[in-house]
């Protein structure tokens, strides 16, 4: 096992903060580097959603395929997406997402005006929009 490599942790497992990659080493001609340098954005990542991130990618970030990879259900996926994506920094931020939240409830109750949904059609798309979806 001499030479296995493991995923580096990307916060200190004592006291919880940021660790950071202070030695760098060729293993082909043993030069070192040493200093304080950051990890990749993807080195921060749990395994589960580097894990994730990896399936994704190898689907072409087709929700379907993953679903068959992983064997798991569509809202799953959406919800591992999710978590990569706030895991990585990418994920919405609350402020634009309540505003997307405004403009789809405005566009539900238009349509009801316009009576291109119905009233119960309209409630049930209100209500989902209320559970995050």
């Amino acid at each position: 096992m001499a030479n296995s490599t493991y995923h580096a942790p990307s916060v200190c497992p004592v006291c919880g903060a940021p660790m950071t990659v202070t030695r760098l080493t060729c293993h082909h001609c043993g030069a070192e580097l040493t200093g304080n340098f950051s990890p990749c954005r993807f080195c921060h990542l749990e395994e589960k959603h580097l894990h994730f991130v990896e399936t994704f990618l190898r689907c072409r970030g087709s929700i379907k395929e993953v679903e068959k990879a992983l064997g798991v259900s569509y809202p799953t996926v959406k919800n591992m997406l999710e978590a990569a994506l706030n895991a990585l920094g990418l994920g919405e931020q609350a402020e634009l997402r309540a505003v997307r939240e405004q403009e789809e409830r405005a566009d539900i109750l238009a349509r009801l005006a316009k009576k291109e949904l119905d009233v119960d059609t309209a409630v049930e798309a209100l209500n989902q929009l209320k559970g995050g979806k």
